[in-house]
């Protein structure tokens, strides 16, 4: 395997990796959020970094051409979930179809309002 998720995507499947929802909010980070609502707020992340990709992903797209490593922005509730420990934290991924990313993400931009 090339990546530390130990998964290669094939065809036109691409793995994200994406951040993981803060399970506190407030001020102070005096509120819990119940997991279901952590779960569905993770669902519907729409940003993440390049992982690997398949050998066909991005194929018949023009440039820019997305690679690994690019922080791109996908489609809402796109793909199937993945997680994995790593360090004694929790991973969150997200296997879409290449069709599915939106954009690249500009090294020097912190963060996009979408």
């Amino acid at each position: 395997m090339s990546n530390e998720w130990g998964f290669e995507p094939i065809e036109y499947k691409v793995l994200l990796e994406v951040e993981e929802v803060e399970k506190m909010a407030g001020r102070e980070r005096l509120i819990i959020i119940p997991d279901t609502v952590a779960d569905k707020h993770q669902i519907a992340q729409i940003k993440g970094r390049i992982v690997a990709v398949g050998g066909k992903a991005f194929e018949d797209m023009g440039e820019p051409v997305p690679k690994i490593g690019d922080k791109v922005y996908f489609a809402k509730y796109a793909g199937v979930q993945m997680h994995m420990d790593r360090d004694g934290r929790r991973i969150s991924g997200r296997v879409v179809n290449d069709k599915d990313v939106m954009g690249i993400l500009d090294p020097e931009v912190e963060n996009i309002e979408v």
